[in-house]
């Protein structure tokens, strides 16, 4: 059984607001696009972070 995280941020209006349109324009409107996204957004980072084995 898979299991799920929940996160809850605030990030500014802006980015927000970028962010979705990129989102309906790469994906559509199909449900689980933002999840989709940020899950992708967060590899990304841990891809990056983890690779330099930078810590702050």
């Amino acid at each position: 059984m898979n299991t799920v995280g929940v996160i809850t941020v605030k990030i500014p209006d802006e980015l927000e607001v970028r962010f979705r349109k990129k989102i309906l324009e790469v994906y559509g409107p199909r449900k689980g696009a933002l999840g989709k996204a940020i899950t992708e957004a967060i590899e990304l980072w841990l891809e990056k972070h983890e690779k330099s084995g930078e810590e702050k």
